[in-house]
């Protein structure tokens, strides 16, 4: 078993998540409208519809080149606070993986750690505080303790794929700490948080490319 995630295997899976992100932009919004100003999904949407519009040219890239091009573009793109979190945590994971042709199961272990510490770092925020932090860090923990428990990749996939949809799950009976929903009076409790839906998203379908490309 095994697996190598290329430059163009990671354009290929902007191309899947935006497909997921697209066709659930009513979803999204009304999630966002419940504890925001609603603009979550369409400025995520529009930095990976500019992603997509780069594909070809992404997917001839060494993977930290890659990850270093999609950072510049979501920072230029995204409006708001999601464009400097997610321009931050592609700089940082392509900081993390300088030089690397391509990630085997510990290389996109280590991307998502460093995305997950800029996103903490920049947006000063934690787990627990109702953002996409909370389905990124589960999984990332996951991920971690995977590796660590001898679990097969496959086995991998599945666990921080689930963690991630948990996590955004759980802020469902979280109060915001940040973003839009502090200024309600039950800052957001009761409604999941956008942010970390979306993220879910991601997550979900990046394991599921890898799965596709895991050497049985």
């Amino acid at each position: 078993m095994g697996f190598v995630l290329t430059g163009k295997d990671y354009a290929e899976y902007i191309k899947k998540a935006y497909e997921l992100i697209h066709e659930n932009g009513e979803y999204v919004t009304e999630l966002d409208l419940a504890t925001g100003d609603g603009d979550h999904w369409s400025n995520i949407n529009m930095g990976f519809e500019k992603l997509v519009e780069k594909a070809d040219e992404l997917g001839e890239m060494p993977i930290s080149d890659e990850l270093k091009e999609i950072g510049k573009i979501m920072m230029a793109v995204i409006g708001g606070s999601s464009g400097v979190l997610y321009g931050s945590a592609y700089l940082a994971a392509a900081k993390a993986v300088k030089g690397r042709e391509a990630l085997d199961s510990q290389g996109v272990c280590d991307m998502l750690e460093a995305m997950l510490e800029a996103i903490m770092s920049r947006g000063q925020a934690k787990e627990g505080f109702k953002t996409m932090i909370d389905s990124l860090a589960p999984a990332v923990n996951a991920y971690k303790k995977a590796v660590s428990d001898g679990k097969s990749e496959l086995e991998i996939c599945e666990i921080v794929k689930r963690a991630a949809i948990d996590g955004a799950d759980s802020t469902k009976n979280m109060e915001a700490v940040r973003g839009r929903a502090t200024y309600q009076a039950n800052k957001g409790l009761g409604h999941l948080d956008p942010g970390a839906v979306t993220m879910s998203y991601q997550i979900g379908t990046l394991m599921n490319c890898i799965k596709e490309k895991i050497n049985i």
